[in-house]
């Protein structure tokens, strides 16, 4: 029996976050460099959580002051931040 390895190819390596938008209390549309969009809900990420770095998210003004940064969507200076290709896909874990 022969045994192939085929690599796993990301063609998504160069994607990264353009926009994003709340658009209701944790969710987030964002749209892509593909151009392609998503509305990401954090809100049960964020009440899963149990650290405090994480759970004080669940001020909202706190949760709404996201920026973009070199392609990712970042609080406070990479407090939180998630892989863009989860965010694609809509769910983090």
């Amino acid at each position: 029996m022969k045994i192939v390895e085929e690599p796993v190819v990301d063609y998504q390596i160069n994607l990264s976050v353009k926009n994003a938008e709340l658009i209701q209390d944790y969710k987030v549309k964002i749209r892509f460099s593909d151009n392609s969009q998503q509305i990401v809900d954090f809100e049960p990420f964020i009440k899963r959580s149990h650290h405090p770095a994480i759970k004080k998210y669940m001020d909202k003004e706190r949760f709404k002051q996201f920026e973009i940064i070199d392609g990712n969507l970042n609080w406070n200076d990479y407090d939180m931040i998630f892989p863009v290709s989860d965010l694609k896909k809509g769910k983090i874990a």
